[in-house]
């Protein structure tokens, strides 16, 4: 499928004719003035009008091009304002707002179950702080007969919690953001264009999500410790010796 510049070269090396192709910057030096360059180029006979939208590939384009997107941004010139009527620019969610509306529910269903997976660490954190107090009933009862305070112990296990809690979150954020690094990169998930209009789901790292899920899985990690570590700072020395 050819693209209409291709066309107008083809129509031209078949008449045997050559032509005039200007380009111009949308929005250099303002809208206004492009139109009227766009209009004033037409009635002078131009075969056709290269439209360049500001910095669409600054790889590509020479140092008088680039100058002149830099004076088009300046002007706020954006690619809805260059694709004026009866052109209309549209996102992907604009142009299937029910597969936009459907990503958007999984997203806030997929956030729940992660919040509740997160709890359910939660409680095996609280199971395995438990069980490391009733294992070391002694050598907290020997603590605590040397001296130390009831806040020391207490803060003892709050931390190792944390320490265990932090580990898990660094190795999920490190498995999460490799899975979606990938994803960004290789759209390895398929979907049906028939009925998305999309082959491949959108994905987009956004940082501030990573480090809500951090704050949040630690917080919950946090919340965890206290039951265990009050239950250790609780011990009494002389039932422990006893028993």
């Amino acid at each position: 499928m050819s693209t209409p510049l291709q066309r107008v070269f083809r129509d031209l090396r078949a008449a045997g004719r050559k032509g005039v192709i200007p380009y111009i910057t949308g929005g250099d030096p303002d809208l206004a003035t492009t139109y009227e360059l766009l209009v004033a180029m037409a009635r002078g006979g131009a075969t056709a009008i290269e439209l360049g939208v500001p910095f669409s590939d600054p790889m590509a384009d020479g140092p008088p091009i680039q100058l002149s997107d830099l004076r088009a941004l300046r002007s706020g010139m954006t690619l809805r304002k260059t694709l004026a009527p009866p052109l209309r620019v549209r996102t992907w969610e604009e142009y299937n707002q029910t597969a936009s509306a459907g990503f958007a529910m999984l997203k806030r269903v997929y956030a729940l179950v992660l919040m509740l997976l997160i709890g359910v660490a939660a409680f095996n954190l609280i199971a395995t702080l438990i069980m490391v107090v009733m294992e070391k009933r002694k050598d907290i009862a020997v603590l605590l007969a040397m001296g130390a305070k009831r806040r020391d112990v207490w803060r003892i296990f709050v931390l190792k919690g944390l320490v265990v809690g932090a580990a898990g979150t660094a190795a999920g954020l490190l498995l999460g953001a490799t899975a979606c690094f990938a994803l960004e990169r290789y759209h390895f998930i398929r979907i049906p264009r028939e009925i998305y209009g999309i082959s491949t789901v959108p994905v987009t790292v956004e940082p501030s999500n990573f480090v809500l899920v951090a704050l949040a899985s630690l917080g919950l990690c946090l919340i965890a410790t206290f039951y265990p570590a009050r239950r250790a700072s609780r011990e009494m020395p002389v039932e422990v010796f006893r028993s």
